[in-house]
């Protein structure tokens, strides 16, 4: 029987209806192979995963197979975004077997959950080096029935490796008396700068060649990078990654929203499936980059050109999130595939007559500006694209640049209500706590940048849909669940759940000043501190304390397409530590810096966002509140600034709620404006020009 037709992850229930016995991760599978002593397949993907699709019609369709299969595993099939602890584990085991990973992910394991082999597509017969997935099958039940304790003695080695690796960069683990007077140094951040540099693509942007990754927290260092230490190399690669991507097929120039990632070098040809963190960090990081560019325009047409650019982007990214990644109820979906009717990208290529046809005589500057052909530039099909940026082909063309953005508006949305009449990708509608608590946090930053009153609302709207979906039943301390879909939520939440959701509350407090936001942040902190913390290492494990169904518990470490759960907890602490005044919460964010400040210095494309929080540690916090008469609006006017290291709280009257506002005076006809840090305040002001003069004071701005 498959038992998938009972889940709710729209990548089980592509599943539900293939002719293996398909569990999911519950206690029913592992029960049964432990009563039959049959070994455990567990495979692994996720509902856009273009190879999940190939290897589920070549295999897991196939009767015979499937017959196989049932009879000499118990099977079982995870989403890896429902159930990213369980992926962890095994993927681990598939790197340290075969020095790779991907997805489909197909591990087997011991009836007690341990690895003994793990690999991840394979065909239907031997090709490309690898064996047939039956025969593999078929080798894999022979070694079980005749030599199973060799499979044993390869799932406790590599458990043990597991266990080991887990520790890789962690230092000092077993001395913390000996990180506490250690401090970090500019030196450290212009290490972390000259190893990044070194991946640099100076010609088409982004980091090494393909495929190519957005690496949002990597150009987020870059702008903060330069904000202290003014240094041309930085901003100019930070610039010109986001620029090249909004340029090229990445982006869906008719319709808006990033892909995952290009196969190129150029940024052309995009992996079609579009995923919500992608555009979540995307969002967020450009929205920084607008606020540089806003601040430089008057000096530089340049500058002036990027900020509109990054405007346009910024808003064409949120209204598709709107209008195809929303509940609605106010939550955000999880990704679009990026197949349609069995073919990857068919939805969002073109041909040239296709675009004559709907355009007509507007077409010839259509194909002209987006590089159209007859030809194509991928597969005989056009992906959209520009070749160039619109004050270039203006000036080239003899064309105003708002005439020319007026009339390619108008194409691209005859082309997209056209688009629209296509068989659409599929969509993962499952709603993941922590991924729309990035999304929550893009709207943010959009708002603070962009001050659309919409933003806000969103976002705010969006936090209400987490708090009262993802609550876990019965549960007093106030524990939360990982996934939801169709009104049910399941699966204990996971430490980048809190993580993200704890900044998105600091986030959303900050453009709110609603007080209730930071109480719920420091609620979620202590609630991680008791179920999630590590007293040996000083750092978090990925799963709760009280989750029994997994073999092990890991540290998830390292920032990969979503920062980690860690190195987000370290930035947390950071900020609450000093707007609830807890000296004891900054000191755990250093100690949990020191302890990974090797693999930092030595890995940053690893360590991204780890980076940015050493940064704060070597160019502590500007500490600002806003007091008295139009303090909110005042508040709103400072976050259009660029003042990376700043966190802010306001309140239109005088009140003792917040340690940062505490004992401090209102003014009565306008706000006062104060600039602290460490304790120290510099005198109050009410105009803004004084309060970037106070900021200055702190001698670590370029601003």
């Amino acid at each position: 029987m498959n038992y998938l037709q009972h889940e709710r992850s729209p990548y089980l229930l592509q599943h539900a209806h293939n002719p293996v016995d398909w569990y999911a991760w519950k206690p029913e599978a592992f029960e049964r192979a432990r009563a039959e002593q049959k070994p455990i397949l567990v495979s692994i993907g996720y509902s856009t995963c273009h190879w999940c699709h190939v290897m589920e019609r070549e295999s897991f369709e196939n009767e015979d197979i499937a017959r196989f299969m049932n009879e000499h595993f118990i099977n079982i099939k995870v989403d890896r975004e429902e159930r990213p602890d369980v992926d962890a584990i095994y993927m681990e085991a598939c790197q340290i077997l075969t020095g790779g990973g991907g997805w489909p992910l197909n591990c087997f394991l011991t009836p007690e959950g341990k690895p003994f082999y793990a690999g991840t597509y394979f065909p239907p017969r031997p090709a490309f080096n690898r064996p047939s997935w039956i025969q593999l099958l078929q080798h894999l039940s022979n070694i079980w029935q005749k030599e199973p304790q060799k499979a044993i003695d390869q799932a406790e080695n590599l458990m043990r490796h597991i266990e080991r690796n887990d520790g890789l960069f962690v230092k000092n683990a077993d001395a913390p008396e000996d990180l506490r007077s250690v401090s970090f140094q500019q030196s450290d951040l212009d290490a972390i700068f000259n190893r990044l540099k070194q991946d640099f693509d100076p010609l088409e942007g982004g980091f090494g060649g393909a495929p190519k990754f957005p690496a949002t927290m990597a150009i987020h260092f870059l702008l903060n990078y330069h904000y202290f230490s003014p240094q041309p190399e930085a901003i100019e690669h930070a610039l010109l990654s986001l620029d090249k991507m909004i340029q090229g097929g990445i982006y869906d120039q008719i319709g808006g929203g990033f892909a995952r990632y290009a196969t190129d070098r150029a940024w052309l040809v995009p992996h079609f499936e579009k995923m919500l963190y992608d555009n979540a960090l995307l969002v967020s990081v450009i929205s920084e980059a607008c606020k540089w560019a806003q601040a430089n325009a008057a000096y530089s047409p340049g500058a002036s050109a990027r900020a509109g650019l990054y405007r346009e982007t910024i808003e064409e990214t949120l209204r598709y999130v709107a209008a195809e990644m929303t509940h609605p109820e106010g939550g955000f979906y999880s990704a679009q595939d990026a197949d349609s009717e069995g073919v990857e990208g068919k939805f969002y290529v073109w041909e040239q007559s296709e675009i004559e046809q709907v355009l007509g005589p507007e077409s010839e500057l259509f194909c002209a500006f987006y590089g159209v052909t007859e030809s194509g530039n991928w597969e005989e099909k056009n992906i959209i694209w520009r070749p160039s940026g619109f004050e270039a082909f203006a000036s080239a063309n003899d064309i105003g640049v708002a005439e020319l953005k007026t009339r390619l508006q108008h194409s691209r949305e005859k082309l997209f209500a056209v688009r629209s009449q296509r068989i659409w990708p599929g969509l993962d509608d499952k709603i993941l706590l922590g991924w729309n608590a990035l999304m929550c946090s893009a709207h943010i930053a959009a708002f603070k940048v962009l001050g659309d009153e919409t933003y806000r609302q969103t976002a705010a709207r969006n936090m209400d849909f987490l708090l009262e979906k993802f609550a876990k039943p019965g549960a007093a301390d106030g524990a939360l669940l990982h996934t939801w879909k169709d009104g049910h939520a399941q699966y204990d939440a996971f430490l980048e759940d809190y993580a993200f959701l704890i900044a998105a509350l600091i986030d959303l407090y900050e453009i709110t000043f609603d007080l209730n936001y930071l109480r719920q942040a420091e609620k979620y902190t202590r609630l991680v501190l008791s179920y999630f913390y590590d007293s040996a290492t000083g750092l978090f494990y990925f799963t709760g304390s009280d989750q029994t169904d997994i073999v092990l518990r890991k540290k998830d470490l390292q920032d990969n397409a979503t920062p980690s759960g860690n190195s987000t907890m370290v930035h947390n602490l950071q900020r609450l530590g000093i707007l609830m005044g807890r000296t004891d919460w900054r000191e755990m964010a250093r100690q949990m810096l020191l302890r990974v400040e090797d693999a930092i210095r030595k890995y940053p494309r690893s360590f991204e966002r780890w980076a940015l929080a050493m940064m704060m540690e070597v160019h502590p916090y500007h500490e600002i509140a806003v007091l008295g008469k139009n303090a909110f609006e005042k508040a709103a006017a400072i976050q259009r600034f660029f003042l990376p290291n700043s966190v802010i709280a306001a309140s239109e009257q005088i009140t003792d709620d917040l340690p940062l506002l505490a004992e401090k005076v209102a003014g009565d006809t306008d706000a006062l404006i104060y600039v602290c840090r460490d304790f120290s305040c510099q005198r109050p002001v009410t105009g803004l020009d004084d309060f970037l003069l106070s900021i200055r004071v702190f001698g670590d701005s370029s601003i």
